[in-house]
């Protein structure tokens, strides 16, 4: 039964992504839409910053935040006897 159950719902699975692939419309992107103006394209600089360096270094400051602010026993794993 087990079997016949992993069929069933990967049939159901497969069926839907390809009933949600089929009824999409394509982007279009080669035909332009009324009040497009897309400005102009990123530099690879520009893009690594964005995507790569600006995240790195958010992750950093607010990494760095919490271990300055935190507040909590430095003496952990310690036994407080005596």
């Amino acid at each position: 039964m087990d079997k016949k159950n992993a069929l069933r719902a990967g049939a159901l699975a497969a069926g839907t992504t390809l009933m949600m692939l089929l009824m999409t419309s394509p982007a279009l992107a080669i035909s332009r839409d009324d009040g497009d103006d897309p400005g102009p394209g990123l530099s690879v600089i520009d893009t690594l910053g964005l995507y790569v360096a600006a995240p790195i270094l958010l992750f950093a400051v607010i990494a760095g935040l919490v271990m300055v602010l935190d507040k909590s026993d430095k003496n952990l794993g310690r036994g407080k006897a005596g």
